[in-house]
């Protein structure tokens, strides 16, 4: 009698929890935000266009000119950024390629421009070798050091991206601030991080710098939305929006509170509706999936994976989205099998927590829970504080019985709603 009375009390007290996370009034307004959705024109693509073009005349002119090749690329960069079109992400590889040959890899800002562009398209491990290269030239250290940080942490390798931290401590520097606070936020010190990053951001508006601006804000937004700051992170998303009107990451992040905090469905697709239709990218058919996911329409959720994987099979993202797809394809025992084959193609890729995840969570799909628990145990347990990760996890042990590790995980699940999204409320709940 008595374990029914407490498993009755624990889940009224996970009921309340939820509750607390849910809606308890309304943050978002469209009066803040509508005025970016009805704009027409887009000066940073304009301009990052115009800037194509004159470099592009200057340097058919003087072909010897190697530097126009790095102003190129750094604008088809941003107008990548803009778009999502990934067209601009390989024409930059394309001209940085050009230009690292031309100076016969010896230039150690162009090696590592390309590095950062091989980061953008998940190619971790060919980034990680432009950036020793780089650190063998011996030029611009500091630079170096921040890039190998960068590529340290998609692969996985926190010790060495540790060490690549200290050699550039230096609390009055952008790059470290934004860096200190990245290396907290993965220890899931998330009070630390948003301090670090407030820091950054205080440098960027005293130094009136647009892009640090925009980078600190959006990540504002991200980051007090992690910790449950909903209203302040609305508020970062709209002062983004104040500096790029068309940034959509941000509209993206306000779709975000509308749908996973107000439960304001139709909202969020009017808000990914617009924004998608001048930065199409197949992120936003898995975020209508989601929301059609939570509306009980199976039809409708299949009919954005399908437009999803039409999107991928027309436009080659390298691999970009390998993560999605394999939770994806884990969520059918029929497609279990590639879940799995994507899982072991990105832990060569990155060998990560999340990567390891992956895995487990293929495995787990296809019914060996066995071997889902040995690779969750021993790569994953303790390693990351992703809640989606450690949802994973707890639905990993619960399958090999192991309630009393589940507790713990379920407490800090429960305070991640927001960060997951209503589909795990109630997942959540029967752990």
């Amino acid at each position: 009698m008595k374990s029914i009375i407490t498993n009755s009390v624990l889940a009224f007290t996970a009921f309340l929890m939820l509750s607390c996370n849910g809606k308890s009034g309304l943050i978002i307004a469209q009066k803040d935000y509508n005025p970016y959705l009805e704009i027409k024109d887009n000066k940073s693509k304009d301009f990052a266009q115009n800037e194509i073009y004159f470099w592009q005349k200057k340097y058919d002119a003087a072909p010897n000119q190697i530097s126009y090749l790095s102003l190129l690329a750094s604008n088809y960069s941003k107008l990548f950024e803009n778009t999502g079109d990934v067209k601009y992400l390989y024409k930059t590889e394309e001209l940085l390629l050009k230009s690292n040959e031309a100076y016969k890899y010896s230039n150690v800002g162009t090696i590592r421009s390309l590095a950062r562009n091989y980061i953008s398209q998940h190619r971790f491990r060919e980034a990680l070798a432009l950036a020793n290269k780089a650190l063998s030239i011996g030029e611009g250290m500091k630079e170096t050091q921040k890039l190998l940080f960068d590529v340290n942490m998609e692969l996985g390798n926190y010790k060495e991206a540790e060490q690549n931290l200290t050699f550039i401590n230096d609390k009055t520097d952008f790059d470290y601030l934004i860096r200190i606070s990245k290396w907290n936020d993965h220890l899931g010190d998330l009070k630390t991080a948003i301090s670090f990053m407030e820091k950054a951001k205080d440098i960027a508006i005293a130094n009136e710098n647009k892009s640090l601006k925009i980078w600190t804000y959006s990540n504002l937004g991200d980051l007090n939305g992690h910790a449950g700051n909903i209203e302040t992170s609305y508020h970062y998303y709209l002062k983004t929006l104040a500096v790029e009107p068309n940034n959509s990451y941000a509209l993206k992040g306000i779709a975000w509170i509308a749908f996973s905090y107000e439960k304001d469905t139709k909202e969020a697709i009017r808000i990914i509706d617009t924004i998608s239709k001048r930065h199409h990218t197949p992120d936003f058919y898995l975020f209508k999936a989601q929301i059609a996911d939570y509306q009980k329409n199976t039809a409708l959720k299949n009919e954005n994976l399908k437009h999803y994987f039409a999107m991928l099979n027309t436009i080659n993202y390298g691999a970009m989205y390998n993560k999605y797809n394999t939770l994806i394809y884990a969520e059918d025992k029929k497609t279990a099998s590639k879940a799995l084959a994507i899982a072991m193609i990105e832990i060569q890729h990155r060998p990560t927590p999340d990567s390891y995840d992956l895995l487990a969570w293929a495995y787990y799909n296809m019914g060996d829970t066995k071997k889902a628990l040995a690779i969750a145990q021993h790569y994953v347990a303790g390693k990351s504080f992703e809640p989606k990760i450690n949802y994973h996890l707890a639905t990993i042990y619960k399958a090999n019985h192991l309630k009393a590790k589940i507790a713990p995980i379920k407490e800090e699940l429960l305070k991640s709603i927001f960060e997951l999204g209503p589909n795990f409320e109630n997942k959540i709940v029967i752990l």
